[in-house]
């Protein structure tokens, strides 16, 4: 026994169900087509200390959005800001995708009252994420240029 009782309805209900297949296909194949090398988004924060203080700054190619505070404090505050498409372009031009895999993380500092500096950057293919990754000295160069260029992007208060 079917589950749809009236013949009329099995009749559209199959040239819905293709029609929704195809338009979804059809959506992932033109994902398919992007750079893998392309980035997406790029984030750097500092997390840790005894009162809980943050600082995250997240970057897409049409925005920069910084958060800042202290935990224990309850203090939050957020700046928010379009960014040009050269901007963008020239904050990304710092980093080579292709070796973002040889970057190497340490341990979390945060144990003993540290701070803990985190990147994550995100392409169409993959996503990295490196804490404290300054130990890599061999590797660390293209992340402290990333780093530098986003705090010359955010306002006094915010650095």
């Amino acid at each position: 026994m079917s589950a749809i009782k009236y013949t009329g309805l099995k009749k559209l209900l199959l040239p819905v169900l293709l029609l929704i297949f195809f338009s979804c296909h059809e959506k992932e194949s033109k994902a398919g087509h992007q750079n893998p090398n392309e980035i997406i988004s790029v984030s750097y924060s500092d997390i840790g200390g005894h009162l809980g203080n943050y600082r995250i700054v997240k970057v897409t190619e049409d925005s920069i959005l910084a958060e800042q505070g202290i935990t224990k404090k309850k203090i939050h505050r957020a700046w928010k800001s379009a960014i040009s498409r050269q901007t963008w372009k020239r904050l990304t031009s710092t980093i080579d995708v292709k070796t973002l895999d040889r970057i190497k993380s340490s341990p979390s500092q945060q144990s003993v009252d540290g701070l803990d500096e985190t990147f994550q950057i995100r392409t169409s293919k993959k996503y990295h994420a490196y804490v404290n990754a300054f130990a890599d000295t061999a590797h660390y160069e293209q992340l402290k240029k990333l780093k530098d260029q986003i705090q010359a992007l955010l306002p006094k208060e915010y650095n």
